[in-house]
């Protein structure tokens, strides 16, 4: 038994069972013994790899694209360049690099990273000079806001419940023994999922986050006030249903009960309730993220980086290509969606 699950399983025994929303917040955010406050999980040391880290490509296109909106903006100056949970930094690194030559988008650009993480703010440090971190997006300047978020969103709390009749039940983790189970409450009306009556049966399951859709309320409001474009990526599709909560842990599949605190716990990303909350600000179709780094160029980047590689190095340079785009690795699991403006042009790449 991990110590978090202790602390859990107290909670329960006094308070009852939690939802799965509290549940993943405990696990990942527990100041002492939560998985991202207390590790880097990234790379083949940790528990997963992201498409920052599998190629510098990745980075310099959404770092290209979001200067190309900054542009087509009139290039607003003072602006906030922001990465939601940033990682190693990599990502921002890669954004700040090549978009170097792009005339008076550093001079205008503020750093902003919201990372919770203090070992993923260290990281972060190595790698990117001169930011400001935040706890959350609130803390934001009020700037114009350029944003990119990479596999953030799916790791946010996110709520279940099970459809009977006109009411939910919703998912619950109670105990039994000294194990940490899941079960359902009694039935009960769930104002935020009124909606959903109309396009779900009897034992269907509907995911939500209230979490992801406070942020993306903030981010849409800003960027419909001061402009600015949002690139979000992630996996998941335009409307959530069925059970997607799931644990990876060393790069395999993991039971999300059996070790809390040890695995990296994550679900499906509701694109469509992204972009409701995000109103009043724009929002582009989602769009596979093969063809986004198509239509970006990712393809003649990758032959002029292959000139200068041989052997091992070029084979990892076409695999990793090959990751990023095609069909049956990252390339349509992943989605992309912008947010923009009224009045503004959709961010490169994507389409309304």
């Amino acid at each position: 038994m991990t110590p978090l699950a202790q602390i859990l399983i107290a909670q329960i025994t006094e308070a009852g069972p939690m939802t799965l929303a509290e549940y993943m917040a405990q696990c990942l955010m527990h100041p002492q013994h939560g998985y991202y406050a207390t590790r880097d999980p990234l790379g083949t040391a940790g528990d997963f790899i992201t498409a920052p880290e599998i190629s510098q490509m990745f980075g310099e296109l959404l770092g290209l694209a979001l200067a190309q909106a900054w542009l087509d903006q009139g290039a607003p100056a003072p602006f906030a360049l922001a990465e939601l949970g940033p990682g190693r930094g990599t990502l921002m690194a890669d954004v700040l690099r090549a978009t170097r030559g792009v005339p008076g988008f550093h001079a205008a650009a503020k750093v902003h990273l919201v990372e919770a993480s203090p070992t993923l703010r260290a990281a972060q440090a190595e790698r990117v000079e001169s930011a400001a971190w935040h706890d959350t997006v609130q803390t934001l300047p009020d700037l114009p806001l350029f944003l990119v978020a990479n596999e953030f969103f799916d790791a946010l709390p996110i709520r279940q419940a099970q459809r009977d009749g006109a009411h939910w039940r919703e998912r619950m983790v109670g105990r039994k023994g000294d194990r940490l189970i899941p079960g359902l409450s009694g039935p009960t009306a769930m104002p935020p999922l009124a909606h959903r009556v109309a396009d779900t049966q009897e034992g269907d399951i509907v995911e939500f986050s209230p979490a992801a859709a406070q942020i993306a309320n903030h981010i849409g409001g800003q960027i419909a006030e001061r402009g600015g474009a949002a690139l979000i990526v992630d996996y998941g599709d335009w409307r959530a249903q069925g059970d997607t909560f799931q644990a990876l842990r060393a790069h395999a599949p993991a039971d999300p009960f059996d070790a809390p605190g040890m695995a990296d716990l994550t679900a499906h990303v509701d694109f469509e309730a992204l972009a409701l909350a995000a109103a009043p600000a724009r929002h582009t179709r989602i769009t596979a993220q093969g063809v986004f780094l198509e239509r970006l160029g990712i393809t003649p980047r990758a032959r002029k980086l292959a000139g200068t590689l041989a052997g091992a190095a070029l084979e990892a340079h076409v695999a990793a290509h090959r990751r990023l785009t095609h069909p049956s690795e990252m390339g349509t699991l992943f989605k992309v969606m912008g947010l923009y403006p009224e009045g503004a042009a959709p961010p490169p790449g994507l389409s309304e």
